[in-house]
């Protein structure tokens, strides 16, 4: 019932404590037709400037000129109907009107001046300085286009009032106009209180991070670009109020060349498309959403189907027609109604931009739409050739590649692939039998196929090149080939359920090639001999072709050994081991004998993996850096990436991560430029993530894992890249970038997204982002995370100390979000799981905080309560033995007094808070050194309640110069200048 002023105004405190949205502006409306029969209008004064306060944060802009005229006319009549900060507020609020009315194209701009003139006329009659009318002067300017540069000069230059803005929302104002003037350097200078936390409001830091992304890119910042998309994103999406920003995170996406993340954004803020209320900041999201669309159209996804406005389904190509047309539209009405086309220019300077990066920016978030990212295309490696247009130097130039070994011959192979199948070019009789060439093909075929993990197709592949070098008359081609089949065929599938190898007869299998290669050899001894037909036209290199045909074989057989110690590792069967050694040892010397050292290293590297394995990591490391060695003799350096991130993996286990970074960085670097398509890019990314944060370099580790959890993407392998996001959330979590490490969590526990994590996993994530949740003040959410954990462990068979810290936690949290009732309710289930699964600190800390809570919230049980839960504390400590293992029971009793302390002090009961205090200081004695710091906390609250509480000044300033000296003793030199600023305040008191 809101029959009486009293009930109007509960129920306005009520609303004013809900979040922004729908609901909490429909109740404003109905509280303001609730507020108009009072005879006094206070409270009608109150419910306007509510309802005010409800359009201007969701984007009613239309809506929010026409209060503020009544709650004029009121100030007008009625002047003592308004409190002294609702008197401040009538003023404040003309700077809301005046960029309200430049949201509509249908208000003149002669009554947006004629407002900005009465807003002058009233602040000088009420004796405030004009520097915030000048302000409102410069918006004007700034979205009109006209005597931009004199208005800023005029409001620039002016004194800050009471009445400006606050300095956020000023900062932004200063950096936009130095980005619009070209200068995002300076711009990024101005931006540095809000960006770096210094300064904030309701709408800051949000707002600025969103401006500053595409400065910031063009600037090569891009690891701040990335924090600030992710952090300021979260506080933006949804929210009709702030759409201008979502705008510019979707045209971030665009141009940072992360176009399946826009798509996700878009399908978060379907509603916006909605939301008219005010037109010029839906201009400005339907700008960016018309980037993001035209990249995808552009790009050739017209197709795609994306997220629209609610009714129906839509396609790119058909939003991008749809929200052009509207955009043009407000457009031409707000540059008629400005006369000039201000409005337009700067609509058509972001349609016209390109993509800031040659490839896209890695989030680290998981996509969840259902399309990969448009990736731009790859450009050619540093070190490898051109690709002839000529066919027949086309072929050539692959089959030369081939036999060195370099990456970069399957990009030309690929090209000669598409050439014979579309046509463009024939089979050449200078490029010897037709079959060879199919052959060549069928074995590079294998290869991409293994890369998508298809290896049967693969081994089909092989086997049908090995048959057409044999009618060929090239026997040595042919048992190469069919050795690596055989060898492939001893790589277990991975995939569940799937049948290991018939161990056998691969190695049966592997030893006939052998034979029939020694067989070959005293034929035609491999340093020269007869040539086959295939042979005759292959080149002057036949005799090093059949040295590394002879080599693969025996790297056949050695791989197929490693492959049978690895798939029974850590019980490999004496048989396997000495297969592996015997294998190892044969390839090894034949490739020393034949000089083809970079075979030696392959082999070094097989021994290596197993060595390590073993608990050899000395061995291994050595065999690793006599492969490099080789690798560099053969004069063959693209093949030192694989070694070189191996032994990177052993320098990390070793705790030595600045030489690791370095390999790893040379390993990365030499794939690209030797075009080599095969290296496991995304999990060298992932090595060179931890040890830059082994080595404390917070941006390069996150700039790697999110690299690696994006590369593990495109492989399609889901559970690494889970696995790397929820390392790159600890990081950035530990690093104090909680608002990044909760997006990148809510980004890995996205509906569906979390199937892929173990259960284990799975609620240490959740317990991380409900922690991140609650120190960014999102009380509620993490509240709800909390709980959700708590059901899960519950079923948990050994899950008792778990539940009792998530329910602790809980409470606590739900506690910080006000929600009473269901606090309690986590309290009780808190403290049944302590009786089964008993955690003390825990459960302390949780009645301490709901003591203190319980001063501020609950004023009507107020001191009985939180008195009451402390008391609980002190039974909950009188239960623990004295010599619990790991429990500091000196630290706990300390805390509890300490707390009784300052909630007796808050209730005036000074001489019991003091006792209290000093019991508190009594108690961290007992913890020795490690006791220092709360005790000088301590020693500061018994000397606020003795010389505030009780008037003892003198006494309070002895106690703290004795516990300032205490502190320098201990090396706590910022403990000791906090305890001495607090006495001098009461020597200076007791001197006047």
């Amino acid at each position: 019932m809101l029959d009486t002023p009293e009930a109007v105004f509960e129920a306005l405190r009520e609303n004013h404590d809900r979040p922004h949205g729908l609901q909490r502006t429909v109740t404003a409306e109905e509280l303001v037709e609730a507020a108009e029969p009072f005879e006094k209008p206070d409270t009608l004064v109150t419910a306007l400037l509510e309802l005010m306060t409800a359009y201007e944060f969701t984007g009613e802009h239309r809506k929010s000129p026409v209060v503020f005229a009544r709650l004029l006319k009121l100030w007008d009549t009625a002047p003592e109907s308004f409190s002294e900060w609702e008197a401040h507020q009538v003023f404040w609020r003309f700077k809301w009107v005046t960029t309200s009315l430049l949201q509509v194209p249908e208000m003149p701009l002669a009554t947006v001046r004629g407002w900005i003139d009465q807003m002058r006329v009233r602040y000088a009659e009420a004796g405030h300085g004009l520097q915030p009318v000048a302000a409102m002067r410069y918006h004007v300017a700034a979205h009109t286009g006209v005597d931009v540069a004199d208005a800023y000069d005029l409001w620039a230059t002016r004194t800050r009032t009471d009445l400006s803005d606050c300095e956020a929302c000023e900062t932004r104002h200063l950096a936009w106009h130095q980005v619009t003037a070209g200068d995002d350097a300076g711009a990024l200078d101005s931006w540095a209180p809000v960006l770096g936390g210094a300064q904030s409001c309701s709408e800051e830091p949000q707002v600025s991070q969103a401006q500053a992304l595409l400065p910031l890119l063009r600037l090569g910042r891009a690891d701040e670009a990335r924090s600030h998309h992710l952090s300021g994103y979260r506080r933006v999406r949804g929210n009709t109020g702030t759409q201008e920003s979502v705008g510019l995170h979707l045209e971030f996406c665009a141009l940072s060349r992360n176009e399946g993340r826009g798509l996700e954004i878009l399908a978060e803020n379907r509603p916006l498309f909605e939301a008219t209320g005010a037109p010029l900041a839906h201009l400005e999201f339907l700008t960016g959403v018309e980037v993001l669309l035209a990249r995808l159209v552009g790009d050739g996804h017209g197709d795609a189907p994306v997220a629209g406005p609610p009714g129906r389904s839509w396609t790119a190509d058909g939003l991008l027609a749809h929200v052009r047309a509207e955009a043009d539209r407000l457009a031409a009405a707000f540059d008629a109604r400005n006369a000039t086309t201000a409005v337009g220019d700067r609509r058509r300077e972001r349609l016209a931009r390109r993509p800031l990066l040659d490839e896209p920016l890695p989030l680290g978030l998981r996509a969840s739409v259902g399309r990969a990212p448009v990736v731009a295309p790859a450009a050619p490696a540093v070190d490898s050739p051109e690709v002839p247009e000529d066919f027949v130097e086309l072929v050539r130039e692959a089959r030369r590649m081939a036999r060195v070994g370099h990456p970069g011959d399957a990009r030309l192979w690929t090209r000669i692939g598409d050439r014979l199948a579309d046509g463009s070019a024939a089979h050449d009789d200078r490029l010897g039998p037709e079959d060879l060439l199919r052959a060549e093909l069928a074995a590079q075929r294998a290869y991409v196929l293994t890369r998508t993990g298809r290896d049967a197709e693969a081994i089909a592949e092989l086997e049908r090149a090995a048959v057409l070098y044999e009618g060929i008359g090239m026997p040595w081609q042919a048992l190469s080939t069919r050795s690596r089949a055989l060898a492939w065929a001893a790589a277990p599938d991975v995939t569940e359920g799937a049948a290991l190898p018939d161990a056998d007869a691969v190695r049966s299998g592997l030893d006939e090639v052998l034979r029939e290669a020694e067989r070959l050899t005293t034929e035609a001894p491999l340093t020269g001999g007869a040539l086959g037909e295939g042979e005759a036209v292959a080149g002057d290199d036949v005799a090093l072709d059949r040295r590394l045909a002879y080599l693969a074989v025996l790297y056949s057989r050695t791989f197929a050994a490693y492959q049978a110690v690895v798939r029974t590792f850590p019980e490999v069967p004496d048989g396997a081991l000495e297969r592996f050694e015997e294998c190892a040892g044969t390839m090894r010397a034949e490739a020393e004998r034949l000089s083809l050292p970079h075979h030696v290293a392959n082999v070094r590297q097989f021994v290596a993996e197993v060595a390590g394995r073993r608990g050899d990591t000395a061995g291994a490391e050595a065999e690793l850096r006599a492969a490099l060695v080789d690798n560099e003799a053969a004069e063959r350096p693209w093949r030192s990436g694989r070694p070189r991130a191996l032994l990177a993996q052993f320098l990390l286990a070793r705790e030595e991560p600045a030489e690791a970074a370095e390999l790893l960085h040379r390993s990365i670097a030499d794939a690209v430029r030797y075009d080599d398509a095969d290296f496991p890019m995304a999990p060298t990314y992932s090595l060179l993530g931890h040890a830059a944060a082994h080595l404390g370099d917070t941006a390069g580790a996150v700039r790697h894992l999110s690299e690696a959890a994006a590369r593990f993407d495109q492989d399609g392998a889901a559970d690494e890249a889970t696995d790397v996001r929820l390392q790159l959330a600890d990081v950035l979590g530990r690093s104090g970038q909680q608002a990044d490490a909760v997006a990148v969590l809510e980004s890995v526990l996205a509906d569906g997204a979390a199937a892929t994590i173990g259960e284990r996993p799975l609620a240490q994530a959740r317990l991380n982002l409900a922690r991140g949740l609650r120190e960014l003040e999102e009380h509620l959410a993490a509240a709800e995370e909390f709980l959700r954990l708590a059901d899960t462990v519950a079923a948990w068979g050994d899950g008792g100390p778990i539940l009792t810290l998530v329910a602790a936690e809980a409470a606590t949290t739900l506690a910080l979000a006000g929600r009473w009732d269901a606090a309690d309710t986590a309290y009780e289930r808190a403290l049944a799981a302590h009786a089964e699964a008993p955690h003390p600190h825990l459960i302390t800390h949780m009645m301490r905080e709901f003591a203190r809570l319980t001063m501020v919230a609950r004023e009507a049980e107020g001191l009985d309560a939180a008195l009451e839960h402390l008391t609980r504390a002190d039974e909950v400590l009188g239960a623990v033995p004295e010599d619990a293992e790991g429990f500091s029971s000196w630290y706990e009793s300390g805390e509890v007094h300490y707390r009784r302390a300052r909630v007796l002090a808050e209730a005036d009961r000074f001489p019991e808070a003091l006792a209290e205090a000093e019991a508190a200081i009594a108690a961290h004695e007992r913890g020795g050194d490690a006791g220092e710091v709360p005790r000088a906390e301590a020693v500061r609250i018994a000397a606020l309640i003795e010389g505030n509480g009780l008037g003892r000044t003198q006494e309070a300033a002895a106690r703290l110069t004795a516990a300032a000296a205490r502190c320098r003793k201990a090396d706590l030199p910022e403990a000791a200048e906090i305890l001495d600023a607090l006495r001098q305040d009461y020597r200076s008191r007791a001197g006047s």
